[in-house]
């Protein structure tokens, strides 16, 4: 049987133990909701997390604190090469979770014998903390395709061709970061497995890839986001197939049109046609004022489509026209490196 000064040095220690793994856990839960707060801008992962962060320092006892005894801690200051390797927000996400999921463990453990409520706590936000790492993680994965939609201005619509593979290698190259992939025929094993290759591809440069219309593609090949026309499936719907993680993209060409879309949450439009085009050859184009007056005061990323090639970019550009989406330039082109740079160069310019 243990004496009693044996006792109260494994109390001690024990305690030691718990005052290290709130502190622990409290700075992570910091660091998730700063991020949350200022790179995200989403309220309701603040406020949860705070939230944590306030139950952890109420229980946070002073006889814990009293334990510290910093001079006998031999292992004060050790650091580990993984800490310098976190150069993303993604990186630092899933460190900070897994910090305070540890954290949370090991009070859980200890707490047990001594304060049952604290370790009945640890448990239950440690569960909570493995959905909201998810959940960030999500939400940083659309942020940075809503960065791309917003800082790049060509976006690619694929077609079908033999060596489709090698033409959007080279686009890619060249610096295109949006391809939105259309097919129409061919199996869905076919096109789920050519799919997930131009996925790969998009990753490797840093790129969005987008499905047209097939959400079940989208889901089954990893892609960013999905592109829905009118007919399509409804937004609302997608969205909550999809998640928050991925983007959608409306298409639109009138006044209700773009409010709806607007008003459930669509992260871009592509609005045409501009130009007439072999693509949709049952519509009509709108007229350039139109479309001027269907976008003014929109306050998201959208791209013109429909008939736009190298010869006709110069005419948008000075009406205004910043963003254009585009097919048969490229996909027909004899040199797709080429074009897309001299497209991508002809959109950089300033009118």
């Amino acid at each position: 049987m243990l004496n009693s000064n044996s006792k109260e040095t494994e109390d001690l220690r024990i305690y030691q133990i718990i005052d290290a793994n709130l502190d622990r856990a409290r700075e992570g839960l910091r660091v998730l909701e700063d991020w949350s707060r200022f790179g995200l801008g989403k309220k309701k992962y603040v406020e949860k997390i705070k939230n944590f962060r306030q139950i952890l320092g109420k229980n946070h006892l002073e006889v814990y604190k009293q334990s510290r005894n910093h001079f006998e801690d031999k292992c004060k200051g050790l650091t580990h090469q993984e800490q310098i390797n976190r150069k993303t927000p993604e990186q630092i996400i899933s460190s900070n979770s897994g910090r305070v999921q540890e954290a949370l463990r090991v009070i859980e453990e200890f707490s047990r014998l001594h304060n049952q409520e604290l370790s009945k706590i640890a448990s239950e936000i440690r569960y909570e903390i493995y959905t909201i790492e998810v959940d960030l993680l999500s939400l940083c994965r659309c942020k940075n395709s809503e960065e791309i939609l917003k800082e790049n201005d060509l976006y690619v619509i694929t077609d079908q061709k033999d060596n489709l593979l090698e033409i959007i290698e080279e686009i890619l190259i060249a610096g295109v970061k949006i391809i939105q992939h259309r097919f129409k025929t061919g199996t869905d094993k076919d096109n789920l497995q050519e799919a997930i290759q131009i996925k790969n591809l998009c990753k490797r440069y840093n790129s969005l890839f987008i499905i047209n219309d097939r959400i079940d593609m989208a889901l089954a090949s990893n892609a960013d986001g999905i592109h829905l026309g009118q007919d399509d499936l409804d937004l609302k719907t997608a969205r909550r197939l999809l998640g928050y993680s991925k983007i959608i993209g409306i298409s639109a060409n009138n006044e209700i049109d773009i409010s709806n879309a607007l008003k459930d949450g669509c992260d871009y439009i592509g609005i045409g046609p501009v130009f007439e085009t072999a693509t949709k050859k049952n519509k009509k184009p709108i007229c350039i004022e139109k479309i001027k007056t269907l976008t003014k005061d929109l306050n998201i990323p959208w791209f013109a489509i429909g008939g736009i090639k190298s010869n006709n970019i110069s005419y948008l550009k000075i009406n205004g026209f910043k963003k254009v989406a585009l097919v048969s330039q490229l996909m027909n082109s004899e040199n797709p490196r080429e074009d897309a740079i001299m497209i991508l160069k002809e959109l950089s310019h300033e009118y």
